[in-house]
């Protein structure tokens, strides 16, 4: 050590002597100097400007039950330019000259509204001389998540920019001629929906800076079908094409990310032994994405249903990207912001197994990307005093920690203290938690092994709603309790919008503990669903009566509440080798809201670290699950129903049965590839079918 330290004593005098003056300011001069505005880091902003549509006026044209376009109706185009006002976020990296990083944005654009009222028929038209049409419209708006790659001179910066679009879409609608009335759903389209363009910023401040931008925004050709019931239909389709210029302003909250004379906390171990200080976040930005193929051979099966998986095999891939965005709004408060693009589909379009395949990708599979607004919230944390917790063994759980992660923002919080959470967000972010058996994007992706199978939780079709949860988190225990909006229809795409009228209310205690020197926890989950839904037996009645087979659950819906529970166990065994064992129950006598067609569970199994083998970022997990019907459900689909996930049109009932192993290769933490395998025994929860062997391979980067 001496000699060491010797030796670095006279590299500084030999270095002194020979960086004479002269020599040294040659060196400095040439340095590049410092960029006149550092434009990496996050920012937010408000825009202002117009769009300008391509394509205007309709047609809405003579489908079958008519026999020539004398038909055809034509409404009075209402499309025009107009007034578009919105905000942006994004982040910037920079090197030298160079800029790139993201950005996501929502808009209104007031440009193109649906048609409504009453129209003149085309004097071709036979008969009669007037229609009217009545059409919700969310063509009013579109949102975008953007790459942007530009070149910064002094404080301007030039760039181009282009991503997924979203919006444009119209909403139900109603079309009356001739005494016939016909109805419309939401218009549909297959094509990407995008948005491309350029712009140029100038920053007149030391965070402030503006712009001009340049969009040509296509929300695809939407499509949609009038239909009156009885044979005779109307399609519409419309270009949706703007031109959108706009002028922006945005704040810049710099690369540094430190609050400004925040006190540091904590101490952080570097890998090679040193420590370094924590420090308190103003904002976080974290990206993922995850792309999944999976695929089966062949396998036995007595029949295919329009919900079973074909049994002569099949392969799909799917993918989701995620960036997550959370700013520090006030002491302990934050907002978050989730926008996602997916792709593709998942394994044989998400039907098949009650306890389901694949996590990991959005069950509402297309071919084109499109993006949403998966979760935006509000959370502010209450301290109440404790003592300074410096890591929450949950970490990667989406448990609150003190470090930086996806919708976490590090800095410091008691031990003790309260979690409000509001906004759109999924259930499972806050309740039925498991470190070993949570999330589909980093561990097990099977539905049984991620949260209770039987926790039919309020959601859209993609996972997420509207809500408010609070924590109450103490020494040894935590109370949890939120409210949250079920979906307009069970398994429905859209939010209900009028608060309360349908909801869940559910509520968890957990209580942790050491067992033979191991941490654990135990976890009691309590849930009720009071909405529109069907009792499975009357469904069954009605079918018999009228003698239109197989049944549905759209013919007897009513007022009613279905209430659920279960048990959540995580148990450490010894360092990097853990142990989970969920089990549930719920009221199988009313059909699956938003989740899954299990009414009884029990879910358990082994997830090891790669620090037991000397590799530090892999992992390895093996479960098995036991999953069964009520008797009302069992007579519903040996009829021919389907319901979220499966309906095979006959059934010899038989509880099914899942076993899935995985083996998770690291490329460092924020880059693994996994190799997975399921074994569906009784598919479906049917004797006719399997079992069927699924092969998985799994992708995820994150930054």
């Amino acid at each position: 050590m001496i000699a060491v330290r010797r030796l670095s004593a006279t590299a500084l005098l030999a270095h002194a002597a020979f960086c004479l003056p002269a020599a040294c300011g040659a060196a400095l001069a040439e340095s590049p100097p410092p960029p006149a505005f550092n434009w990496a880091g996050l920012y937010l902003g408000a825009s202002f400007g117009g769009g300008f549509p391509l394509h205007g006026g309709e047609r809405l044209q003579a489908g079958s039950g008519f026999t020539s376009a004398a038909f055809d109706l034509f409404p009075s185009s209402i499309t025009r330019p107009g007034l578009t006002v919105g905000a942006q976020a994004g982040y910037n990296w920079r090197s030298g000259p160079w800029v790139w990083g993201f950005e996501t944005d929502f808009s209104l654009l007031d440009g193109r509204r649906a048609p409504a009222g009453v129209f003149a028929a085309s004097p071709a038209y036979p008969a009669p001389p007037f229609f009217t049409l009545e059409a919700q419209s969310s063509a009013n708006f579109f949102a975008t998540i953007r790459g942007r790659a530009g070149f910064a001179y002094d404080r301007a910066l030039l760039y181009l920019t282009g991503g997924v679009a979203a919006g444009g879409a119209r909403g139900p609608s109603t079309l009356t001629v001739g005494g016939a009335q016909f109805g419309a759903s939401w218009s549909q389209s297959s094509r990407l929906k995008y948005a491309v363009g350029a712009g140029f910023e100038y920053a007149f401040a030391d965070s402030w800076s503006a712009r001009a931008e340049y969009l040509f925004l296509s929300q695809s050709l939407n499509t949609q079908l009038f239909d009156d019931g009885a044979g005779s239909t109307y399609f519409s389709r419309i270009r949706n094409e703007n031109h959108v210029l706009r002028f922006g302003l945005n704040y810049h909250f710099g690369e540094a990310n430190e609050i400004p004379g925040a006190i540091q906390y904590g101490v952080a171990h570097r890998g090679n032994g040193a420590k370094e200080e924590g420090k308190e976040e103003q904002y976080s930005v974290h990206g993922q994405t995850t792309n999944v193929v999976q695929a089966y051979p062949r396998f036995r099966a007595d029949y295919d249903g329009p919900n079973s998986f074909p049994s002569g095999g099949l392969a799909n891939v799917g993918s989701t990207s995620n960036i997550f965005m959370g700013l520090r709004l006030w002491k302990g408060g934050a907002v978050y912001l989730n926008p996602e693009v997916d792709i593709g589909y998942g394994l044989a379009n998400s039907v098949g197994a009650a306890s389901y395949v694949n996590g990991a990708v959005a069950k509402v599979g297309r071919a084109a990307p499109y993006m949403r607004f998966q979760r935006y919230f509000l959370r502010q944390i209450i301290g109440l005093g404790g003592e300074e917790r410096g890591r929450d063994p949950d970490e990667g759980s989406r448990s609150e920690v003190l470090e930086s992660v996806q919708n976490q923002i590090s800095g410091h919080v008691d031990k003790d203290r309260i979690v409000v959470t509001l906004g759109k967000f999924a259930v499972g972010d806050v309740f039925d938690d498991n470190v070993y058996a949570h999330d589909p994007t980093t561990g097990f992706m099977n539905f049984a092994f991620n949260t209770l199978g039987n926790f039919d939780y309020a959601a859209d079709s993609w996972g997420y709603t509207h809500g408010l949860a609070v924590e109450w988190k103490q020494n040894w225990w935590t109370a949890r309790g939120g409210v949250f909006q079920l979906s307009t229809i069970p398994n429905g795409e859209e939010i209900e919008p009028v608060l309360f009228r349908q909801y869940m209310g559910v509520s968890e205690l957990e209580a942790r503990y050491d067992l033979l020197g191991q941490p654990g926890a135990v976890k009691f989950l309590v849930y009720g669903n009071n909405g529109n839904l069907s009792k499975i037996a009357d469904v069954v009645n009605v079918a018999f009566v009228t003698g239109q087979f197989p049944p549905s659950f759209d013919t007897a819906r009513n007022r009613a509440v279905k209430f659920g529970g279960g048990i959540n166990i995580k148990q450490q065994i010894m360092p990097n080798l853990g142990f989970f064992l969920r089990a549930g129950i719920s009221d199988g006598r009313y059909e699956t809201v938003d989740y899954t067609d299990i009414d009884r569970t029990l879910s358990f199994g082994l997830v090891g670290a790669g620090a037991l083998w000397g590799r530090d970022d892999d992992e390895i997990g093996l479960a098995g699950a036991l999953s069964g019907l009520h008797g009302d459900r069992v007579r519903y689909f040996a009829l021919g129903g389907t319901s979220v996930y499966i309906g095979d049109g006959a059934l010899s009932y038989g509880g099914e049965k899942n076993m899935e192993a995985y083996y998770k290769l690291g490329f460092g933490k924020n880059m693994d590839v996994t190799f997975d395998y399921q074994l569906l025994v009784n598919p479906a929860h049917n004797l006719a079918r399997g079992p069927i062997n699924v092969f998985g391979l799994r992708y995820r980067a994150a930054f």
